[in-house]
């Protein structure tokens, strides 16, 4: 551990915050010549409304105080100035403003309270899970299931493991839950055994004095939301770039948030992923051979906790004011351990899968680092960066550059995403119900009473057949990963996507009659889940007027 990068650059946190502070103010002077006073005008009203509408327990006490004083010498000595005396004090205050943020957003990594966090929540975990399985408190203390036993990696992770000897690695996950973070980060330490992360972690989770203390230590890097001005993000992504080109690996979801309707993210954020670019480019300006290595994951669930509320989100998001926004379960302590909780208390696997490995152009490399175009030929990533026979900074180049590495996560995602029993069931029934109303909306399909439905067990199968012969496709040409229990019979992979689909929520998206046919609870729900496999486009591979869609309407209660 004592070689880790993690820990390495937090030996030298007083440095690179230094760097941190010199280069984003000289990134936003270069942007900003004529007019810094509006920048900092800017940042200074959205500060107070954070302070007024939003305040948080981890803010600074000072906090007011701080604000109140850069606003004060800002009127006082720049604005509606346009002299050097005016210059001069807009840095200075430019200056304060970038190092308050990045002493804020700079963690540390400490080897005895990794150890320690390691050992005692693998221990943990393990212990609440073998009771819960075994429905027993006893069995807490004798069980031999472990939680890992519960995650299923796909994927090359020899060729990732090899990669950390020639270069950065940076993880991007896809985001569904709030357990994300941690289910990844259990993976690649415990399974994996991959080197410590940086990762960011949300600064409302320091509100809980505990969860503070150990994410201080252990190598977070501390995000807050609520800050959306030029100078906080710009200093967010100058740390992130600079870290990675210390070599420090690193994680982050680049949706930049859960997915709220179920589907696989195909909108990334570019601001962290323009930082790989970024570094890269710096790195073999430097005359450095390190290359930046992006390894795409994609979490797969059979069920998501916050499904019912995220589904919410998005339909009120696409339908304005027809929808209400329920109250996110997922922020308060209480709300956070319950999650856990039920979590434990399923027996449903969830799989972790991980991409092939790129580089920053979004070419695929071998276990050396190497480069390869799709005709297998050997790159070199330094010509991405030339022009006129010299490496140089091209600000336009580079954003264009991130712009289609985004693009390659996305194809990627939709390649590596594991097709579960559970996805399949819900997005062959949905789309049973969709056909079987082709001239309604989404809306209207969510309106339809769904005690009114009962899908035949045997229509159903035969829908699915079908489906399931498509994904065997194009798991073969490469374009899609299944599960092995989705190379089962399809009254098999029926049965257990029905049985673990939505297996801890209120109302079950799916579930047995007593004659065997499938009845929803909750249509919104099963769209959720529908929405994992929408962009494959499945629903072109059924001869619907072969499957007795009719029967539906026949069998209405």
């Amino acid at each position: 551990m004592e070689e880790w990068p993690i820990y390495l650059l937090s030996k030298d946190r007083a440095e690179f915050v230094r760097q941190i502070d010199e280069k984003t103010f000289q990134r936003i002077t270069s942007r900003h010549k004529k007019d810094m006073a509006d920048v900092l005008v800017k940042a200074i009203y959205q500060e107070r409304i954070r302070i007024k509408e939003a305040p948080w327990k981890v803010d600074p006490p000072n906090e007011r105080v701080f604000w109140n004083r850069i606003s004060n010498r800002l009127i006082q000595k720049s604005l509606d100035r346009n002299d050097a005396e005016a210059r001069s004090v807009n840095e200075e205050l430019l200056k304060k403003i970038i190092h308050r943020y990045s002493e804020e957003i700079v963690g540390t990594f400490q080897i005895s309270t990794f150890r320690f966090a390691q050992g005692f929540l693998t221990a943990l975990f393990n212990r609440i899970f073998n009771a819960l399985v075994s429905k027993s408190v006893s069995a807490m203390f004798r069980g031999r299931r472990n939680l890992y036993e519960r995650l299923n990696i796909a994927g090359g992770v020899e060729k990732v493991a090899e990669l950390f000897q020639h270069g950065t690695v940076v993880v991007v996950p896809t985001h569904s839950s709030n357990l994300d973070s941690i289910l990844v980060g259990y993976a690649m330490d415990q399974i994996m055994g991959f080197p410590s992360f940086s990762y960011g972690a949300g600064l409302n989770l320091y509100n809980f004095g505990p969860a503070a203390y150990y994410m201080n230590r252990l190598g977070a890097y501390r995000v807050d939301r609520r800050k959306k001005n030029e100078i906080y993000l710009e200093t967010l992504k100058t740390m992130s770039r600079l870290s990675i080109q210390r070599g420090v690996n690193s994680l982050f979801f680049p949706g930049g948030t859960r997915s709220r309707s179920g589907n696989l993210e195909n909108d990334l954020k570019l601001g962290l992923l323009g930082t790989a670019v970024e570094a890269q480019r710096t790195i073999v300006q430097e005359g450095r051979s390190e290359k930046v290595f992006i390894v795409p994951m994609v979490i797969c669930y059979n069920f998501v906790l916050e499904a019912p509320f995220l589904i919410e989100q998005h339909l009120q998001a696409i339908g304005k004011e027809n929808y209400l926004l329920p109250r996110d379960e997922g922020t308060s302590i209480r709300a956070w351990l319950r999650f856990f909780w039920r979590f434990f208390s399923t027996s449903s696997d969830i799989t972790l899968s991980l991409g092939r490995p790129m580089d920053i152009m979004g070419n695929f490399v071998d276990n050396s680092g190497r480069s390869f175009d799709r005709y297998g030929n050997e790159l070199d990533i330094k010509e991405y960066f030339t022009s006129k026979k010299e490496i140089n900074e091209d600000r336009q180049r580079e954003e264009e550059y991130t712009r289609l590495l985004a693009e390659k996560v996305v194809e990627r995602y939709a390649c590596e995403n594991v097709v579960l029993c559970s996805h399949l069931v819900a997005y062959a029934v949905f789309e049973m119900l969709l056909h079987e109303h082709p001239k309604l909306d989404i809306f209207g399909i969510l309106r339809l009473p769904h005690e009114d439905y009962v899908f035949p067990h045997e229509s159903l199968v035969v829908v699915m057949e079908q489906m399931q012969k498509r994904l065997f496709a194009m798991e073969t040409e490469g374009k899609i990963r299944l599960a092995p229990e989705m190379k089962e019979s399809t009254s098999q992979v029926l049965k257990s996507g029905v049985e673990n689909l939505g297996i801890y929520h209120a109302h079950k998206p799916l579930s047995f009659t007593r004659e065997g046919d499938i009845v929803s609870s909750s249509f919104r729900v099963l769209y959720f889940y529908h929405n994992r496999l929408e962009n494959y486009h499945l629903d072109k591979a059924v001869t619907w007027k072969n499957v007795g869609i009719e029967k539906l309407k026949d069998q209405e209660l």
